[in-house]
């Protein structure tokens, strides 16, 4: 997403000695907090420059909380965040030069960590300090982030401050960085190697790492012949996977001013949709920070949705919707702040105006206020007959807004068709409450009233402000006296009479075997003191108890251990001890680790200790819902299986208990079924489905149905017919078609894209088969399409103003309302909409319930008022066009971005004026992104603007596809910022082009006439090939609580013609350091100057589905040759800390190779035909390999560059390039500085080469 190198109004230069010495001693400051249930606080903040985080704590021996450096984006000087209006009463005392804050985080939407200091000179030290560590912890060489990550790791396993950790630490961290371990006797194995015994010292752990990082990844030198010879072998791997060897040539990619003085018409522009907007299209909040993120992102073209506020001044938000508001002005001023910090060239901002003339004119009169000379007033040349060039907007704002026709003064008639489809022409929408038919709670939906229906949501969650979540999470902490029950620490009453002591002795002793540290502890209830606990813990060998004493002080009970320090909470108490040591005469000791609570699943609700399959499946069947779900022990040994409901089916997923650990899948770990249990009540099992509902008789009785559910079975089938799980028969399905396909056998489909794809087989090996065309149960390639949700409703999202988020509907014209008024089931506010029957709709009921009375009078007036008037509205508005008056102020202010309707009738004749421009939801810009359309669209824009804008029903706040927009030359293809989606990633991959600039010229085969964008004929461009191998990763991301089982999709992103994509196989249990088997891929691309190369990491969870893991995104015309990294993103476009794969790729012009293949593939099938083919097949044969090695070989003979690598690191001379085939190549390879705490090494490394290396 970008780094922010301009911080505060500061320059980063070089950072004095003094200033990082006195930060990490650190300075006393007021942290505002980002919970409004916490005062601000004075706290010690101090740097960690061996971590590089910023660390803060009310004492030295707990630290409250920690920052990495690394994910800081911005310094900001003052009070301006939400953590200081919290308490206006303490910021009003604050002097704001003695104020800053940071944003940071790896999201879209940053977090805010707001501090006071005493003096303007200690803020300036803080400042020029962190800018000096952020830009150098991003510029640090590979092996100081290797060691700042470790010693990260290091710290939280050493809670005592020791300087060591024990082998059960590591054991326990392994899985936490996506490592399995084998087996006890590997891990002892591998510890004797680093000399490290019961416990390890930071050298020992992070040569431990160094260990099964190499020795994990050494066979992928010997397979491809990288034949190291000394010890610094570590080294030069670490250097392959860094980003100083990276697949992407930023120099490619920079700033140039001669390439901005085109008109803006020949680039594409960076655009935000919706900019205001932090989440969905219907509830989120709209925040100032969304504007100031998007223009640090590079954005040049954001929107502004005004509606009439309060003053005679607008408010900008989702009209209608229940999204928050905020003020126009604010606006202003953060546009002006943030505009030009990443980028000196043009803002484009683009007015959706919904306000009054009186609202227009005061916003003419704040735009030309608060810019200043900032907006643009006035043509750059009055007598151009093009729109002017960036390079001559430079540090300008323009506006897009309608414009009044010379001789007017206030109104403007423009056709506007009226579209129920957009949620702003609503009657009215908000949350309604409908009740859930299983345990009969009511859940949030939302509702949109139309002229002719009333659709619903899925169930959702209320809107809520930053300050409201901030709440619950305060919400979430259950009653202090009962916040102990659900810890894992706490066992309750062990055993009956005396025997809970014993319990816990054998508890604590049989946890400890495996070499657990002092401290391991358990809370018990005391059998001598009742209302009283004891804390029975683990020190030297033995097992030893301690009293925790309660008493009642003014209603309410206290615990304490001694009598001068009293906690309100068990709770608390043990948090504290966590913390600080416990002291008393013989020994000082901080509580560790807990032990787990035996068997707590036998008297859980959800639990069956003697249930079959076919039992199961018999109770979920009577209950309907996604979230049902039951635990129930198998016949096997120590072996248990869950029972669940999701995407209306029921499945089963088998947890095998392994010494003390529970295992889901292979390597989902946890200490005890509850755990299990819990955690999935909290994330989602299997795809979207969370725990939700758990089932016994008792719960049957309640909410279960009388009929069975034999659909919800994999095919239906008598209650007593049992199969296998991975024996079921997968169900078929419609898929659509993402590409077009031409067969290459008589057994497979042809299909163009958009094709759908009916009754589809799903087989292994990556082919389905499936039915279009005619032609039934033929073979098509599966990574072509995408499959099609088989929902009854999926014509009618395209046409519901809910999209994808629509539940149902109710026909308006036939409803009428019944108020509830004594309410219904703890709901007070209860009317009931009932409709009539219609030919194509069953009767229907809906019991709905609002918040307040207030609302429900409004829902049911709206309601009936819609049901009398609907064919009379319905008739009115298809015919309305819509009369806009505008201010002849605001008017005079467009300039160049004049809105009009389209008309293709315009396009290269006089009357196309290059200041007017159109926009078009992306359903009708599909409709001219097409071929046959799309090069008539292309000469559109080769003289004047087009926005493309996402259509309405995307409530999700989801994206389009641009490469069809981009490739017919729209400029301004807006999207939505906040949505971490492979279209934003595409978005931000093109923008490097233009070193972030925001601008990236068009190609100019976009200005040839003969040019058809879906027509690869029409190219005159040299097409490539590209051959690639994916040889392995480091440090893929987490994704719940198992090892991830990753797998890499390598794909290529373009033109219809251009885009294809290829997998590799999935590697179990390994997402540390992962290593896939030589698979070469190869892409043929004809336009390689409008490609995008993308490397997608996904895991294969336990149900075989993909999860993502991770993404890199790049223009293919910026790739290096070679063995390389591939730096790894997040979802947000974020670099992941450490994460990368390692890929060899080759890069082949593949135009020069093709008339002689041809040519000689047709020989040898005329001689196949004729029969006669033995001895010239065989010499055809043998000719056509040899040319096309030969080839190859000049090909990268002609390619190949010396490329001088960062003197941290590898310099490299190739001697000889014309026996790359026959002899071993030997580089000197000078590795120096890889740690500004070493001295230089060198390395001598021999590579022979396969058929070439590329360093």
């Amino acid at each position: 997403a970008g780094d922010d190198s301009v911080q505060a109004g500061f320059k980063a230069g070089p950072c004095c000695p003094r200033i990082l010495h006195s930060l990490e001693i650190g300075t006393v400051m007021t942290l505002f907090y980002q919970k409004k249930s916490q005062r601000p606080e004075r706290r010690t903040f101090q740097i960690r420059q061996d971590t590089r985080q910023i660390v803060w704590s009310r004492n030295p021996d707990k630290m409250e909380g920690e920052i990495d450096i690394r994910e800081i984006r911005e310094l900001r000087l003052g009070k301006g965040s939400r953590d200081f209006e919290r308490y206006p009463e303490e910021a009003r005392k604050l002097d704001g030069t003695h104020c800053f804050i940071m944003l940071y985080g790896l999201e879209f939407r940053l977090r805010t960590l707001s501090v006071a200091a005493f003096s303007e000179e200690e803020v300036n030290m803080w400042i020029t300090g962190l800018n000096w560590l952020m830009i150098d912890t991003q510029r640090a060489p590979a092996p100081q982030q290797t060691d700042r990550w470790l010693r990260k790791q290091f710290e939280v396993m050493d809670r005592s401050h020791e300087g060591s950790i024990t082998v059960k630490d590591v054991k326990a961290l392994l899985p936490q960085i996506n490592y399995r371990v084998p087996n006890m006797r590997f891990l002892k194995d591998k510890l004797q190697e680093v000399e490290a015994r019961s416990e390890l010292s930071y050298p020992n752990f992070a040569q431990l790492y160094r260990t099964l990082m190499f020795d994990a990844q050494k066979n992928v030198s010997a397979r491809y012949k990288l034949i190291y010879i000394y010890k610094a072998v570590e080294e030069f791997l670490t250097f392959l996977f860094s980003k100083e060897n990276s697949v992407c040539d930023p120099r490619l990619s920079p700033v140039v001013p001669d390439d901005m003085k085109k008109p803006l018409s020949q680039y594409w522009i960076s655009s935000s949709h919706n900019t205001y907007l932090t989440g969905d299209q219907f509830s989120s909040e709209s925040s100032l920070e969304a504007y100031a993120r998007c223009l640090r992102m590079g954005c040049r073209c954001i929107e502004l949705d005004c509606w009439d506020g309060p003053d005679d001044l607008p408010i900008i938000y989702h009209g209608h919707t229940l999204t928050s508001k905020i003020k126009f002005l604010d606006v202003l001023h953060t546009i002006k702040e943030h505009a030009f910090v990443t980028s000196e060239y043009p803002v484009i901002l683009s007015i959706e105006d919904h306000c009054s003339v009186v609202q227009q004119r005061n916003m003419a009169t704040y735009f030309k206020k608060v810019f200043g000379d900032l907006l643009l007033t006035k043509p750059v040349d009055s007598n151009a007959e093009e729109l002017p060039s960036p390079y001559q907007l430079r540090r300008k704002i323009l506006i897009k807004h309608k414009k009044l026709v010379e001789g007017t003064v206030y109104e403007e008639v423009a056709s506007a068709s009226y579209s129920e489809n957009d949620i702003s022409n609503s009657l009215k929408n908000g949350i309604l409450y409908l009740e859930d038919p299983i345990d009969h709670t009511w859940t949030p939906h939302y509702f949109v009233l139309t002229s002719n229906k009333i659709y619903y949501s899925e169930e959702t969650s209320h809107y809520q402000t930053a300050d409201e979540e901030e709440d619950d999470e305060g919400k979430e902490e259950c009653n202090n006296n009962e916040q102990h029950c659900t810890e894992r620490w706490f066992h309750g009453k062990l055993g009956g009479g005396r025997d809970g002591r014993q319990v816990a002795e054998k508890l604590l002793q049989e946890y400890c075997e495996g070499g657990a540290k002092d401290g391991t502890f358990l809370v018990r209830e005391s059998e001598t003191f009742v209302g009283d606990y004891t804390l029975s813990f683990w020190r030297s060998g033995r097992v030893q108890h301690c009293r925790i004493h309660s008493r009642q002080e003014s209603g309410s009970t206290r615990f304490y251990l001694t009598d001068n320090l009293v906690f309100d909470s068990l709770y608390r108490l043990i948090c504290h001890y966590r913390d600080t040591p416990l002291r008393c005469n013989e020994f000082e000791m901080r509580l560790g680790n807990p032990v787990p609570q035996p068997n707590a699943h036998e008297s859980r609700e959800w639990y069956h200790s003697n249930l079959s399959r076919v039992q199961a499946e018999h109770m979920l069947m009577r209950v309907p819902r996604d979230g049902a779900f039951l635990v129930r022990k198998r016949s096997e040994h120590n072996s248990y299986a869950i029972s669940f409901r999701a995407e209306g089916k029921i499945k089963h997923c088998r947890i095998q208990q392994e010494g003390r650990l529970f295992m889901l899948g292979s390597s989902a770990e946890f200490e005890s079924l509850v755990d299990l249990v819990s955690y999935y009540e909290k994330h989602p099992l299997y795809r979207k489905m969370r725990l939700r509902y758990p089932i016994n008789e008792d719960t049957l009785d309640r909410m279960g149905t009388t009929e069975l559910d034999y659909g919800a079975l994999y095919e239906v089938r008598t209650p007593h017919f049992y199969v296998e799980a991975n024996k079921m028969p997968t169900a078929r399905c419609t898929v659509k078609a993402l590409y077009d396909y031409r067969a290459q056998r008589e057994d497979e489909l042809c299909f163009p894209k958009q094709a759908l794809i009916l009754n589809v087989d799903k087989q292994e090996g990556g082919w389905w088969r499936g039915d279009y065309g005619g032609k039934k149960q033929l073979w098509f390639p599966a990574n072509y399409v995408e499959e099609v949700p088989s929902s009854p409703t999926r014509e009618l999202d395209e046409s519901s103003p809910l999209g994808t988020f629509l539940k149902g509907f109710i026909d308006v014209p036939t409803c009428h309302v019944v108020v509830h008024k004594d309410g219904k089931n703890s709901r007070s506010f209860v009317f009931t909409i009932h409709s009539q029957h219609l030919s194509s709709h069953p009767v229907q009921t809906l019991d709905v319930a609002a918040d307040s009375l207030e609302d429900l009078t409004s829902w049911v007036s709206k309601i009936r008022e819609a049901a009398q008037n609907a064919d009379a509205r319905v008739s009115e508005e298809k015919q309305m066009e819509r009369r806009k008056k505008i201010a002849v102020e605001l008017s005079d202010l467009v300039v160049y971005c004049r809105p009009v309707p389209f008309n293709e009738d315009k396009i290269g004749t006089e009357r196309a004026c290059y200041r007017d421009m159109s926009s078009f939801p992306e359903t009708k810009a599909e409709k001219f992104a097409t071929r046959g359309r799309g090069k008539r669209f292309l000469q559109y824009n080769r003289r004047q603007l087009s926005r493309i804008y996402p259509r309405g029903q995307r409530l999700d706040s989801s994206n389009y596809d641009p490469l069809p927009m981009w490739l017919c030359g729209s400029q301004l293809v807006a999207l939505n910022f906040q949505t971490p989606d492979k279209p934003m990633q595409l978005n931000q991959a093109l923008f490097m082009l233009g070193g972030g600039s925001g601008y990236v010229p068009q190609p100019d085969i976009m200005r040839d006439d003969a040019f058809d964008p879906f027509d690869k004929d029409t190219l005159h461009v040299e097409p490539i090939t590209i051959q690639l191998q994916v040889l392995g990763a480091r440090h893929l991301p987490k994704n719940g609580r198992s090892i991830v089982c990753p797998f890499v999709e390598v794909e290529i992103c373009g033109a219809d013609y251009d885009s294809c994509k290829c997998k590799t196989d999935v590697v179990a249990d390994n997402g540390l350091n992962p290593v896939w088997v030589q698979k070469q891929f190869v892409f043929d691309i004809h336009n390689p100057t409008f490609t995008f190369l993308r490397f997608t990491v996904y895991e294969e969870d336990m149900f075989s589905d993909p999860n993502f893991l991770a993404q890199a995104t790049y223009p293919v015309r910026l790739l290096k040759t070679g063995y390389r990294s591939v730096p790894l993103k997040n979802s947000y476009s974020e670099e992941l800390e450490l994460a990368s794969l390692l890929v060899h790729i080759e890069i082949v012009n593949a135009k020069v190779c093709t008339p002689l293949a041809a040519e000689l593939s047709n020989q040898i099938s005329l001689l196949e035909r004729s029969g006669s083919a033995d001895v010239s097949y065989q010499q055809s044969l043998e000719e056509l390999r040899a040319a096309q090695d030969q080839l190859s070989e000049l090909v990268e003979a002609r390619n190949r560059r010396l490329v001088a690598t960062s003197n941290f690191y590898v310099q490299s001379v190739v001697q000889t390039l014309t026996s790359l085939f026959e002899t071993l190549v030997t580089f000197n390879v000078s590795i120096y500085h890889w740690n500004s705490r070493q001295k230089n090494k060198d390395c001598r490394v021999s590579i022979s080469y396969k058929p070439t290396i590329q360093i």
